[in-house]
């Protein structure tokens, strides 16, 4: 068995699908273990919203009122990088779909595929996970019982 170096110049969209993938998994992993990086209120400050909101919401619907309009989320750091890594997991896959068709080694478009994908499922089950956690949190707030929706 012999090892062959391969010329890499000739490969930029194999390696482009790599640094790619990898780019976007660091910035995944970077938005899960490492954020927020925006100013964030307490959680239970955050909590004690929800539980205002809900009755007031509740109590409007009872009498009829109307509802507030939705308000529009404003972009902080933390949602351009949640944006960034799927973007970036997604240009990893194309780059590695034109790797695979320009008949680069079949390694660099694999690797770079991969990294995409797996960027992409990991900030996947990461939500999940939360908005899961988020449905017991508040289905243990609306079980505490109905004192909170009186006046």
């Amino acid at each position: 068995m012999t090892l062959q170096s391969i010329d890499l110049r000739d490969h930029k969209w194999g390696l482009a699908s790599i640094g790619l993938g990898g780019i976007a998994f660091i910035v995944t992993a970077i938005v899960i273990f490492a954020g927020p990086f925006a100013p964030q209120q307490s959680i239970g400050s955050t909590i004690g919203e929800i539980i205002g909101d809900i009755s007031v919401s509740a109590f409007k619907t009872v009498r009829g009122d109307e509802l507030p309009p939705p308000e529009v989320a404003a972009w902080d750091i933390d949602r351009v990088l949640m944006i960034t890594g799927p973007i970036l997991a997604i240009l990893a896959m194309i780059t590695a779909i034109v790797s695979a068709f320009k008949h680069d080694p079949k390694r660099l478009p694999t690797y770079g595929a991969v990294l995409g994908v797996a960027a992409i499922s990991m900030q996947f089950i990461w939500w999940v996970v939360m908005i899961i956690a988020g449905v017991a949190l508040l289905i243990s707030i609306i079980e505490s019982g109905p004192s909170f929706l009186e006046f």
